[in-house]
């Protein structure tokens, strides 16, 4: 088995997770609410993971105000790994929090260069766009330039003074114990980000509410920091930081998905026949050598990545749940199973794309 390497800087190898529970210190999310059953992403249990959550869960419940905080890296394509956190900001969005998503341009620039012009128009074009055309509504939602925090001074001045007194309580070797290796600019750029959890608590945005963060398990770091550091400032009164962990969408080849190879994932600008292309080609299949072996023994539908993305897109459980038998039996083949996938996913992206086209017109609506 490859080396697992999980940070929020790189994921690699063969991810255990729940050996990642243990190194994280996270709690499993054993149960979840009924108001999020309905929901493939958490009835799948694809957010394993929480800190906390039950306080949100709870304000839900209880129709109490709480904000649901997010970000974005704008450095490539938008796929369908990335379709999980905006599917978790609509749902909570319906659910009545108030919506943050900031843009983490300057994280961005930081960390791999990226030009704040081309981070623009990368966010715009690949990620607010496809976020819009998802179902993100403008009503409750704050969606923001780490690099341009508002154009109200008041709340662009306590967000930035907000940064600054948070890295006035961090440490060097704080900083070691929860990245390993750190430069400067990451520094900079992770004091920023718990700038992004904790600024819709100050007084000029929503006052103290409970805030919850849902992420990928990469990103614990940056919400371990952001609760630690908000523990230490006297002159704010802050209440729970709450955090939800979602798994990693495998890549084509069976790793993780990386905007910076195209042969790795599903863009949600994909055309059909792009996409029985990818799926055919790169799609790494739990079948069996021959025919006659995988008719005797079956397939593993658990590292079949066809497989794997009908349960992202297949909503019927008992139709899921047939294939999944199917396949174990040997009664579906790797060739028919990717057949399945290229079918629902070409099904969906042909509808998102003719919303997506409408988008243009809505931006405005997002300040944009």
């Amino acid at each position: 088995m490859a080396k697992q390497v999980v940070t929020p800087w790189e994921v690699q190898g063969d991810i255990d997770y729940g050996k990642l529970i243990k190194q994280f210190g996270v709690q499993p999310l054993d149960r979840i609410p009924d108001f999020f059953k309905e929901h493939v992403l958490f009835r799948r249990q694809f957010t394993f993971a929480h800190r906390d959550v039950g306080i949100v869960f709870d304000a839900i419940k209880k129709k109490e105000p709480f904000a649901m905080m997010t970000g974005m890296m704008p450095t490539g394509k938008f796929h369908i790994g990335h379709m999980m956190v905006a599917q978790q900001i609509i749902a909570y969005q319906k659910l009545g929090a108030k919506i943050y998503i900031t843009v983490a341009d300057v994280e961005a620039y930081q960390s791999r260069g990226i030009p704040f012009s081309e981070g623009r128009k990368t966010a715009i074009e690949e990620y607010i766009k496809n976020y819009i055309a998802l179902g993100l509504s403008p009503k409750n939602c704050d969606l923001y330039f780490q690099s341009e925090r508002s154009t109200d001074a008041k709340k662009s001045n306590a967000y930035y003074r907000l940064q600054n007194e948070l890295a006035r309580h961090a440490t060097f070797n704080e900083f070691k114990a929860v990245y390993g290796d750190i430069t400067p600019g990451k520094m900079f750029a992770a004091t920023l980000q718990a700038a992004d959890m904790l600024h819709a608590q100050l007084l000029p945005f929503e006052g103290p509410i409970p805030t919850i963060v849902p992420v990928g398990i990469d990103q614990d770091p940056h919400l371990r920091l952001a609760r630690d550091l908000m523990k230490r400032l006297k002159t704010h009164k802050f209440k729970a930081l709450t955090s939800s962990y979602h798994r990693f969408l495998p890549g084509l080849g069976g790793g993780k998905m990386s905007s910076s190879d195209p042969t790795s994932f599903i863009a949600l600008t994909d055309d059909a026949k792009t996409v029985k292309n990818k799926i055919n080609k790169y799609a790494f299949s739990g079948g069996r050598a021959t025919l006659e072996e995988h008719r005797k023994k079956g397939g593993d539908p658990h590292v079949d990545v066809a497989y794997q993305y009908l349960t992202l897109f297949e909503e019927d459980d008992k139709k899921l749940s047939q294939i999944h038998d199917d396949y174990v039996s040997g009664k579906l083949l790797s060739g028919e199973m990717k057949a399945l996938a290229i079918e629902k996913i070409n099904t969906f992206l042909a509808k998102h794309q003719t919303a997506y086209a409408k988008t243009d017109t809505m931006l405005a609506k997002f300040g944009l």
